[in-house]
């Protein structure tokens, strides 16, 4: 196994890169957080965003209260106007790539707005590239917005069942939380979390706390609040190993959730 630097260079350069021997030894590598005591809100696009000033002006003073004692990362979903192009741009046959562009571009308008509506306490909105500032606007003045679509555009990865993209913003969040090595993981909807079934159509379904991605694809619940591939991710994931659900109708529960609370459903990787 190797140990240094230099061990590991020498296989690399011997080796194929899915050579078990090189995966194992590039695995033992320490992980290095960047930036550890940051936390990643993701703000649900069609959950809150698009209710307009009811749910976002409420929200918008909870996250300039918490950004006296939080670091935030704050990323923003599509919502309802990504899913009229979606269904436009599949009635069209347009593969995934050509979708997630445009739903790229809605995330990318929530997160202008949302980063207008926090300007005047100096949280600014950054785009792509941009999130090589990050630590500095952290730094500065505690919290970024960022649009959560990741951009991997044409580069999307089909699903296997039809065009629609299968990595969104709740994927983008993530990685951007994990890559960051960030210490959480917050998503910010619109129900109190988990349900045995959507809660907006069955009245009898069950609130669920805390469960496990097994769990969750054993109980046939992989899509049901959160995308399907996101919890692929977490259960892969190094750094962050568990997200929490909560509702952002709800006025303090996203500085509960900060404060390390638990607020709605955890869902933990193992």
């Amino acid at each position: 196994m190797a140990t240094t630097t230099a061990e590991l260079e020498v296989l690399l350069m011997q080796r194929s890169l899915t050579d078990p021997q090189l995966i194992a030894a590039a695995e033992t590598a320490a992980d290095f957080r960047i930036l550890p005591d940051a936390t990643v809100i993701k703000i649900g696009g069609q959950s809150m965003i698009d209710r307009g000033r009811a749910a976002v002006y409420p929200l918008v003073d909870e996250i300039v209260a918490a950004r006296k004692t939080h670091k935030m990362l704050i990323g923003t979903g599509a919502g309802t106007r990504a899913r009229h192009l979606y269904s436009i741009a599949a009635g069209l046959n347009l593969p995934a790539g050509v979708l997630s562009q445009l739903g790229a571009s809605v995330a990318d308008q929530n997160a202008a707005m949302l980063g207008q509506l926090l300007a005047k306490h100096g949280i600014s909105a950054v785009e792509g590239a941009g999130l090589s500032a990050v630590p500095l606007y952290l730094a500065e003045v505690n919290a970024v917005v960022f649009s959560g679509m990741p951009p991997y555009g044409l580069w999307m990865r089909p699903s296997a069942d039809g065009v629609i993209p299968p990595y969104r913003t709740d994927a983008g969040c993530f990685l951007v939380a994990e890559q960051f090595g960030c210490k959480a993981m917050i998503y910010v909807k619109d129900e109190n979390g988990l349900y045995t079934a959507n809660p907006k159509t069955e009245k009898n379904a069950t609130f669920i706390p805390k469960i496990s991605v097994a769990e969750m694809k054993a109980k046939g619940l992989a899509d049901s609040i959160l995308e399907f591939p996101m919890l692929d991710l977490l259960e892969a994931a190094r750094h962050v190993r568990e997200v929490q659900i909560v509702n952002g109708l709800v006025p303090g529960n996203l500085t509960r959730a900060l404060a390390g609370e638990h607020v709605g459903t955890i869902i933990t990787a193992s």
